[in-house]
């Protein structure tokens, strides 16, 4: 997945303001996955603690930061800590696609085509006995 994401509240990278900057997911190297994930570990007060990846918002944040550091080298997570407000959240959800990719769900070409979700429950009903009602 790539894109560009636009901040709300631009931060400072190497003397200047940044408002915008290119992502890509497909570019993640193992070796940035896991400085992502000693970024996390450092940053949080819970160190020791161990969640499963699809939970884990704090790592989504930083896989989202890695996507923006895989286009753009220059830019470092020190600078990315400077994210705030909203944007973080818009970060956060770059990683978390990257993270909750399905391949099952997910079309080979990582284009941004919409997947259509079931609307309601899919579980049925259960009956109500006489003696309940």
């Amino acid at each position: 997945m790539q894109g560009t994401i636009k901040l709300k509240n631009p931060i400072k990278v190497n003397g200047a303001y940044v408002s915008e900057m290119d992502y890509d997911t497909n570019e993640i190297t193992g070796e940035l996955f896991a400085m992502a994930e000693s970024k996390k570990k450092a940053a949080g007060s819970y160190r020791d603690i161990s969640v499963t990846v699809e939970l884990d918002f704090s790592l989504h944040l930083y896989m989202g930061f890695a996507a923006i550091i895989a286009k753009n080298p220059k830019i470092s997570f020190d600078d990315l800590a400077q994210v705030k407000g909203r944007d973080v959240i818009d970060v956060m959800a770059i990683g978390r696609n990257f993270i909750l990719r399905s391949e099952d769900g997910q079309p080979d070409d990582d284009s941004e085509k919409l997947i259509e979700t079931t609307q309601g429950s899919t579980i049925p009903a259960l009956p109500i006995s006489e003696a309940e009602e």
